[in-house]
């Protein structure tokens, strides 16, 4: 990762007719980076991706992209360098996967003679010439995918890009926005599908009603939230030490021991040789749970004001 700095927003802010939708949104991405935007529906995700992409301007604060103002007329340049897949994307059905990406071409001004290679590079070779109204949920992402890296982008937003995959299919879409990222393209993934996308970010953006909730990779966000570590112990007659023992559940799946995150080795090997334990499991808060944490302290803030 590099540090030039890619994309910065300082207190950035848009409101629609007296709604804010994001409130002074400080923000600041370098080369080579994979940054997770989350929030619910209304959370203030799109209207940032437009914010960066220059399609709307901030009403108070700075949006800088490559150092540049995205809404300015001289940074017209800076479409290039932008790749962008938008949400539920639709493509025109009678046309193949092959003359979508020419089209698109044109429209961006890039060489067309790529776009096989694009279409190799997502898996949609054998079907480049079949009309996208066969095309399943998943290949018209994938094409969408190609359509957003052409021209080789160095900033890429992905707005809610795994809707309607398949795990396979999601599994497939990190692996190349990771190839991506050990080319140096810059990346900003939105979604509120969180399960499997935390091993791909390098760091985690929270939003709620266009507030910033929480910033930071998932160890810092950890912290941030202080959440216990969790262990899943099963066997028979177990016996924990007294300085444990107050910390347990049991159900019938078995007993459960929350402990503080920084306890979690001592924890640990206090359990290894415990008799009677057949099996050990350690939960850490997963960004699900951390999401969940930041949203719900957020919610029970403004409920009490």
């Amino acid at each position: 990762m590099s540090n030039t700095t890619i994309v910065e927003l300082q207190q950035a802010e848009k409101k629609y007719q007296g709604v804010t939708a994001v409130h002074q949104l400080n923000l600041e991405l370098r080369q080579g980076e994979v940054l997770g935007l989350f929030g619910h529906n209304g959370a203030g995700k799109t209207t940032t991706i437009k914010l960066i992409l220059g399609l709307i301007g901030a009403t108070s604060g700075q949006v800088r992209v490559f150092g540049q103002d995205p809404t300015h007329s001289d940074a017209r340049n800076l479409r290039s360098k932008l790749g962008f897949l938008q949400e539920n994307v639709s493509f025109y059905d009678q046309l193949t996967g092959l003359e979508v990406l020419q089209y698109f071409a044109r429209l961006k001004g890039v060489a067309k003679k790529n776009c096989p290679d694009l279409l190799q590079q997502v898996g949609l070779s054998d079907a480049a010439k079949r009309r996208v109204k066969t095309y399943s949920k998943g290949m018209r992402q994938r094409l969408g995918l190609a359509q957003a890296l052409l021209g080789d982008p160095k900033l890429l937003l992905l707005d809610e890009p795994t809707v309607g995959l398949d795990p396979i299919a999601t599994q497939d879409f990190y692996g190349r926005i990771d190839t991506l990222k050990q080319r140096g393209c810059t990346v900003i993934l939105c979604s509120h599908v969180l399960p499997g996308v935390e091993k791909y970010i390098d760091r985690a953006l929270i939003m709620g009603h266009g507030k910033l909730l929480a910033e930071g990779s998932i160890n810092d966000l950890r912290h941030q939230a202080n959440l216990p570590a969790t262990f899943h112990l099963q066997g028979s007659n177990l016996a924990l030490p007294e300085t444990l023992a107050a910390q347990v559940h049991k159900d019938q799946i078995g007993t459960h021991l929350k402990v503080p995150l920084q306890d979690k080795m001592k924890t640990l090997q206090q359990l290894v040789n415990l008799p009677g334990l057949e099996n050990m499991d350690i939960h850490l808060p997963s960004l699900e749970d951390l999401y969940t944490h930041f949203i719900d302290t957020h919610n029970g803030l403004e409920a009490a004001l």
